[in-house]
């Protein structure tokens, strides 16, 4: 595959966890997958490849495929993921990408996803001076030229966003509604983020089925991406209403480690879980949406507003100034009016890119 070398023994693992402390030496901005996570897909024989110069790391990526994206995208697709590079060796990481999807049959080639979009992936195309956030892309500005030079272009072009959180509240429900709806909200319970977890999981599965990028979350990927949520869970920030007892709108919102993560360079080792564990109060000052939606035949009742109400008081109670979101796609600006309502403005650019490979 054209200079790409498989990651097989713990050596080549360690390298490929080492790059982006070489490429992002020193800059916080970055913040790295969890190496436990990388570990664990490695384990699962997700293919990793390394390419070297001279024994030197110049840039890693994954190459896997899906079948369920294969269907939602109408094609055979190399996917590809984790995906870093010095400026210099992007043709040639490149070529080898390319290579391996031919080599499989494959039709085109998509990324970065770490492993499906609708887990995490993709770059951001301009904001490089704003810090990323767990959940999101922070890279190089070189990067997207490196992608456009050589014929890769924009999918689902996105932003994320930045919003104080106000002062006062800026979201209004007729609270005559819940009675008469059997409106009921339920927030987050450590204790019980086992039984919870498959009610979210339901509504998001339905809620975003119609976006182009998203296939369906198992609930063993769920577990994975979920994994230690209940010991950082802010439980006023994971909220979701009932319907007559049938659950039809959600948001999850988490405290911003992102500084610890960046710190400890993504190596959240035990010691370093205990250090996070009896400082997280330090982190309870920005937060993260990573997720939120309604359910189809809901949507459009004002069920978010509601949960958007409670979701702030919830901020402003716990002491928080700042909320920041993960991706969203510019033609949702639906989803995009919570923000603009805040007072907030995009931070990041965001993109996926694709390739025919024919």
């Amino acid at each position: 595959m054209k200079g790409l070398q498989r990651v097989d023994s713990r050596r080549d693992l360690r390298d490929f966890l080492a790059l982006t402390g070489r490429l992002y030496a020193g800059d916080e901005r970055f913040v790295p997958p969890l190496h436990a996570t990388v570990r664990a897909w490695h384990r699962q024989g997700v293919p990793m490849f390394l390419l070297r110069r001279g024994g030197r790391v110049v840039a890693r990526t994954t190459l896997h495929t899906d079948a369920a994206l294969d269907a939602k995208l109408g094609r055979a697709t190399q996917l590809f993921g984790l995906t870093e590079f010095e400026r210099d060796a992007a043709e040639e990481l490149f070529d080898g990408i390319g290579a391996a999807g031919l080599d499989g049959g494959r039709e085109a080639a998509f990324g970065p996803v770490s492993l499906l979009p609708n887990q995490a992936g993709g770059i951001i195309t301009s904001g490089f001076g704003e810090r990323g956030f767990i959940d999101s892309a922070w890279n190089h500005a070189y990067y997207p030229d490196a992608y456009e030079a050589y014929g890769f272009t924009r999918r689902f072009e996105s932003d994320t966003w930045i919003c104080p959180v106000p002062d006062e509240p800026v979201f209004a429900f007729d609270d005559a509604r819940i009675g008469a709806e059997r409106l009921r909200v339920h927030r987050g319970d450590r204790r019980r983020i086992g039984e919870q977890l498959p009610i979210l999981r339901e509504m998001l599965n339905a809620s975003f089925t119609q976006l182009g990028y998203y296939t369906e979350i198992s609930a063993e990927q769920l577990a994975a991406q979920t994994d230690g949520l209940a010991y950082l869970l802010d439980e006023a920030l994971l909220l979701y209403v009932t319907k007559a007892e049938r659950p039809v709108a959600f948001v999850l919102c988490l405290p911003d480690i992102s500084r610890f993560i960046a710190k400890i360079g993504g190596n959240l080792h035990p010691f370093q879980q205990l250090r996070l564990l009896a400082t997280r109060s330090r982190y309870r000052r920005e937060a993260v949406l990573i997720i939120k939606g309604t359910v189809p035949g809901e949507q459009g009742h004002g069920y978010m507003r509601l949960l958007s109400r409670e979701l702030h008081e919830g901020l402003r109670r716990g002491g928080y100034h700042t909320l920041r979101s993960t991706y969203v796609e510019r033609t949702n600006p639906g989803s995009a009016a919570q923000y603009v309502a805040m007072g907030g403005r995009p931070l990041h650019g965001y993109t996926f890119y694709g390739k025919d490979l024919a």
